[in-house]
């Protein structure tokens, strides 16, 4: 990377991301304000790249902007406790996620099974169990699942 201030294009470009993405940032104070020139164009640091680069992999890995604007800001030990902290709530919520994600799974897989047992008993004219089952499932245990999503 070059040592150069880089305007905003070429920042958008070697980040990966649009240019709006970049004004974006810089507004959210997730990117430091860049310096103008005289005509008024935008100047970052190459260190912009490198900090889009990690806002856009922390995204990824379902962190909100919040959570990201907290780990950009952590240089002491106080502030490392805090993205320790972070760190640990959001494992805790992927664990939950997939926990949910696998009891979802078998279910799904239940539903198929019975499709094809039922399938190869009485034929394509068959009534389908699922709909019946899902028609006939209990309002409060649909409510129930919406309400922990």
């Amino acid at each position: 990377m070059t040592d150069h201030p880089l305007q905003i294009g070429e920042v958008a470009t070697a980040a990966g991301v649009s240019v709006d993405t970049v004004r974006f940032y810089e507004r959210e104070r997730l990117l430091p304000t860049a310096g103008r020139t005289q005509g008024g164009f935008r100047l970052f640091g190459p260190e912009a790249v490198d900090r889009i680069r990690f806002i856009k992999q922390a995204q990824e890995l379902g962190f909100a902007l919040d959570e990201i604007r907290t780990m950009l800001r952590a240089d002491g030990s106080a502030e490392c406790r805090h993205v320790h902290d972070l760190l640990k709530e959001k494992l805790a919520e992927v664990d939950e996620r997939m926990r949910r994600m696998r009891a979802f799974r078998r279910q799904l897989a239940t539903y198929l099974a019975e499709c094809e047992h039922t399938l190869e008993r009485e034929g394509e004219g068959a009534d389908c169990p699922v709909v019946d089952e899902i028609a006939h499932r209990p309002l409060v245990a649909i409510q129930k699942k919406e309400t922990r999503r």
